[in-house]
């Protein structure tokens, strides 16, 4: 009995632990991180002499690059590696404050169609669509990757939290508890292609967010009994 208690209260800690680790996590996508990358570059190894002009010296070029970029995309519209330029300049241009958000969706429209086995172009799209409001958008393109791939972990938490951001935890919760029922058979046919226990974890982190503790505990404590030399707290 003292080690069962012992064992809940372990997992109780682990509880508040992924709690906090899965908000650090919907408050950082990864677009964000790329635009602050994209900003960081453009003001990089600042000089005395830097001014307001050269900054928009850099707009300007930035701007003809995308320019350039579009003429090619024009006569060759699968073009990937202007696709590519394409995007990159884009970001550079939210970065400065200069683009908008929604000049990038474009590109990653196309290059997620181009390559659905690059599933970052489908994440940062669904980001994207997510960051202009257009959340159904949003939901599409990441469950559009979830098709093929449902065990892919980023675009599950990605869909995770935009549907908790709809309130819309049962919907959540049922993502989850879907996967993990198809995880066996996908597992089967591909081995390895649904992480279970990374999947159970995310469910426990939404019971945890929704204050359903005895559920989190559950279904952490199943997680770690089926996994004791793999149970990841956070």
């Amino acid at each position: 009995m003292e080690k069962a208690n012992k064992r809940r209260g372990l997992i109780t800690v682990v509880v508040v632990l992924s709690l906090i680790a899965f908000l650090g996590f919907s408050l950082v996508p990864i677009l964000d991180s790329i635009l602050k990358a994209s900003q960081a570059q453009s003001r990089s190894t600042p000089t005395p002499t830097q001014t307001a002009q050269s900054g928009e010296k850099q707009s300007e070029l930035l701007q003809a690059q995308a320019r350039g970029y579009e003429l090619v995309l024009q006569r060759e519209p699968d073009n990937v590696t202007a696709l590519r330029g394409l995007l990159q300049v884009r970001l550079e241009l939210i970065g400065q404050g200069v683009g908008d958000i929604k000049d990038a969706i474009a590109p990653l429209e196309k290059l997620a169609s181009l390559n659905p086995e690059t599933t970052e172009y489908g994440i940062l799209l669904a980001q994207a669509k997510e960051r202009t409001g257009d959340r159904e958008g949003a939901a599409g393109a990441y469950r559009s990757i979830l098709v093929s791939r449902p065990g892919e972990i980023t675009a599950l938490q990605g869909l995770v939290n935009l549907l908790l951001v709809q309130q819309r935890p049962e919907a959540a919760i049922g993502l989850l508890q879907d996967t993990l029922k198809a995880a066996p058979a996908a597992n089967q046919a591909k081995p390895e292609s649904v992480d279970v226990t990374s999947v159970q974890l995310i469910l426990g982190q939404v019971y945890a967010v929704q204050k359903r503790f005895e559920e989190a505990i559950a279904i952490y404590d199943e997680s770690a009994k089926a996994n004791p030399k793999d149970f990841r707290p956070t």
